[in-house]
Parts: structure tokens; C-alpha cells; sequence
């Protein structure tokens, strides 16, 4: 039984950690319908080879018989040829059934592979933890969805013989041929309907697969303030954490880059981007500032959006190092500024009060 204090769904982190561990939902119903569909499929494809093969072989060992030296080499030759004819017909089903079964497992793991699970676990030889989980709810469902099984594989059986009594009993007037045709349209019947029975039990049972999945890997209130603490102080979290701050502070700089008046820069390496609002500052705000190359698109997105800009390199170093974004620039820097912003106002003939 799960835990009753995990009431948590599972984190993207213990997720992966489960994967990564090879527990996954599987339902064995999802990939045993995949091989039945596998068998039918190729049985209904190669039904017309099947019966073209073994018309041909009675009719070749039927008409050689009588030239035959001996029959005890008829026979090793006819069990040869129709053992041939058999493995040829019997390896694609079978290669194609291991296929779609391995393609059935891969497609609910997503074709995880993990060395773990191959590692032999003597624990599951506990008597004790045995006892235990053949009473447990999986298990009784588990042995539900059995008995079911059996008991819908019999019904059917019983349809089909029951369906076919009056066929099979004219089999005994029929030749081989159209004896081992009759065969082979009551096992395609019968492989049909147990297919199409067993597909809706592999639907519920993968949707209770993941139910089971889900109740499984729930965490506690407590399990998750331990992963939250785990990934907080994990040094590369930390980093990407603080990456897309920066990342997001510079987009937010960068918006504001057209909102400045005047652009200050020491030509290549600094460049600085203010602005004053008469009625909303009291002193020039710095609303953008960058290096090399991001000085560089400073000014680029600055003449784009027709601010002005100019070099002085004293000043735009002085300010870079002094002034934070979004804060007003030292009272030292006060005159030098008034001087630039006044000329920025001239030749964009703003009128100062």
C-alpha cells in the first residue's frame, strides 16, 4: 500500500530520477496485444503463400510417390520439405511478433535502457516480502485480470469449436487441402476475436498501469521541502538560475534603451543610456549600461530609435562604474550630464521649464 502522507504529485525531478532507476508504467497486456496483432497480421498475409505451399507439396510428393525407391526416403524427403515449408512460414510471424513486442515495451519506456534492472536482486528472495506482495492489491488485480483472460480465451474456444462442429465434421470427407484451409480460417477466427476481447483488457490495463505508476512515486510534503533544498543548493541549478535572471534583466534593459535621451559611450568599450523626466525624476536615471559587446547593441538600438548619442569616454567610464540600472546617477556627475542633456534638448528643440 502507498504511503498515506504522499499526497504529492511527483516532480519533474523525481520523475526523472524514477526513469533513470527503469521505473516506468508498463503494461504487459499493451505489449501482448502488439504481439497478437503481430501474429494475425502476418497470418492473414501470408495465408495465401501457406495454402499455395502445401498445395504444392501434396501434389509433388502425392504424384511422386509411386517412383519413389524406397519410402522410408519419400518420407525423409517430405519431412525435410515440409519442415522447410514451416520454418519459412513460422519465422517472419515470429521475428514480426518480437518486433512489435519490443516496440510495444519501447513505445510506454519511450526505449529507456537502464543497467539496474539487468543487476540481479536478491532482496525479491525474501519469503517473507513474497508473501506479502501476493497479497497485495496488485496482485489481486493482477490475478482478476488472469482469470478474466482464461475465461473470455475459453469462451471463445468454445464459440469457435462449438461454431465449427458441423465443419470439422465434414473434414472427414474433405482432401488435406481444403482440410488444412478450414484449419487455418478457425485459427485466423480465433486469433480475430481473442485480438479484439484482449485489445479493450490491455486498454484498461494500461490506464491502470499509470494509475498504479502515480499512486507509486507520490511524495510527501517533507520529500518535496528535501528535493526543493537539494536543488537549490545545487551549484549548476544555481547557475542556470542565475544565467536567466541575467538573461531576463538585460531584455528588460534593453526595452528601456528607447525611453533614454542621450547615450554616452567611451567609444567601443562602455556605453551608458539616460534618461531625465521632468515630472518623474529628480535626478538622470540610468537605464541602460553595457560592455563591449553589449555597448556595442546599446547604441545600435539607441540610433535605431533616433536617441541621441555622443562619446565622452571620462564620463561614460564614471557612471558605468558607479551607477547600478534603474538608479540615479551620483550628484558628481550632476553638472556634466545638465551640459549634455541641455544640448540634447536644443537640437531636438525640447523646451526645458
Amino acid at each position: 500500500m502507498a504511503d498515506s502522507s504522499k499526497t504529492e504529485k511527483a516532480t519533474p525531478k523525481k520523475r526523472r530520477d524514477e526513469r533513470k532507476k527503469g521505473h516506468v508504467a508498463v503494461s504487459k497486456d499493451v505489449v501482448m496485444i502488439c504481439s497478437l496483432l503481430g501474429t494475425f497480421l502476418m497470418l492473414k498475409m501470408l495465408f495465401p503463400l501457406m495454402y499455395r505451399t502445401m498445395r504444392d507439396f501434396m501434389i509433388k510428393y502425392i504424384s511422386l510417390a509411386p517412383m519413389a525407391e524406397t519410402l522410408s526416403d519419400h518420407a525423409k524427403r517430405a519431412y525435410l520439405d515440409m519442415a522447410t515449408a514451416v520454418l519459412k512460414g513460422a519465422v517472419p510471424i515470429v521475428v514480426v511478433s518480437m518486433l512489435l513486442a519490443i516496440f510495444g515495451t519501447g513505445l510506454q519506456t519511450k526505449f529507456i535502457f537502464t543497467k539496474k534492472n539487468m543487476v540481479p536482486q536478491f532482496n525479491r528472495l525474501n519469503p517473507l516480502k513474497g508473501i506479502k506482495n501476493m497479497f497485495s492489491l496488485k496482485s489481486l488485480i493482477e490475478l482478476l485480470k488472469n482469470i478474466i483472460k482464461i475465461t473470455i480465451l475459453i469462451i471463445i474456444l468454445y464459440q469457435i469449436i462449438m461454431g465449427e462442429l458441423r465443419g470439422v465434421a465434414r473434414t472427414i470427407d474433405m482432401d488435406f487441402l481444403d482440410s488444412a484451409v478450414f484449419v487455418l480460417n478457425s485459427v485466423m477466427s480465433m486469433v480475430f476475436k481473442v485480438t479484439i476481447v484482449f485489445l479493450a483488457i490491455a486498454a484498461f490495463d494500461y490506464f491502470y498501469q499509470w494509475w498504479d505508476y502515480e499512486r507509486q512515486i507520490k511524495m510527501s510534503k517533507q520529500d518535496l521541502k528535501e528535493e526543493f533544498k537539494q536543488t537549490e543548493g545545487n551549484p549548476e541549478i544555481k547557475g542556470r538560475i542565475r544565467n536567466l535572471q541575467r538573461e531576463r534583466a538585460r531584455s528588460r534593459m534593453m526595452q528601456a534603451v528607447p525611453t533614454a535621451d542621450v547615450i554616452i559611450r567611451n567609444p567601443t568599450h562602455f556605453a551608458v543610456a539616460l534618461r531625465y523626466d521632468l515630472e518623474k525624476d529628480s535626478a538622470p536615471m540610468l537605464v541602460a549600461k553595457g560592455q563591449d559587446e553589449l555597448a556595442l547593441r546599446i547604441v545600435a538600438v539607441g540610433e535605431e530609435n533616433g536617441v541621441y548619442v555622443l562619446e565622452n569616454k571620462p564620463l561614460a567610464r564614471g557612471i558605468f562604474a558607479s551607477t547600478q540600472v534603474g538608479a540615479e546617477i551620483p550628484p558628481e556627475y550632476y553638472g556634466m550630464v545638465a551640459e549634455i542633456l541641455v544640448y540634447v534638448y536644443r537640437m531636438n528643440n525640447k523646451i526645458i521649464e
